[in-house]
C-alpha cells in the first residue's frame, strides 16, 4: 500500500469508513446515504456535498471504481486497495475497542 494512501486514510473519517462499507456491494451515492442512515438509526446523515466529494477523491485514489450508470446514477464498487484500507481501519477500531475494555492484545 502506498504511503500516501495510508497517511490519508488511516485513521479514516466516519464518512470514508461508511462509504467503503457501503460499496462492498455495488451502490450509488444516494444508496450509501440511505444505508448509513438505516445502519446508524439516523445518527449519521451524510450530506450530498461530502458524499460526492469523497466519492470523487476515493475514486481518484483508487479505493473505489465506477462500474456503470443506472437510471442516471453512477454505480461504484470498492477495489482491492479499498478493501485493504477498510481492513486496516476495522483492525484499528477493534484494537481501540479491546483496549477500552481492558482486554489483552491478540
Amino acid at each position: 500500500m502506498d504511503a500516501h494512501i495510508k497517511k490519508v486514510y488511516v485513521p479514516m473519517t466516519e464518512t470514508a469508513f461508511y462509504i467503503l462499507l457501503g460499496l462492498e456491494k455495488p451502490n450509488h451515492g444516494y444508496g450509501i446515504v440511505q444505508m448509513v442512515e438505516k445502519m446508524t438509526a439516523g445518527e449519521i446523515r451524510l450530506a450530498p456535498g461530502t458524499m460526492y466529494g469523497s466519492l470523487s477523491k476515493m475514486e481518484k485514489d483508487g479505493l473505489i471504481r465506477f462500474t456503470r450508470e443506472e437510471d442516471k446514477r453512477k454505480i461504484y464498487q470498492i477495489t482491492d486497495l479499498g478493501r485493504e484500507v477498510l481492513a486496516l481501519e476495522r483492525g484499528r477500531i477493534e484494537r481501540l475497542y479491546r483496549n477500552s475494555r481492558g482486554e489483552d492484545a491478540k
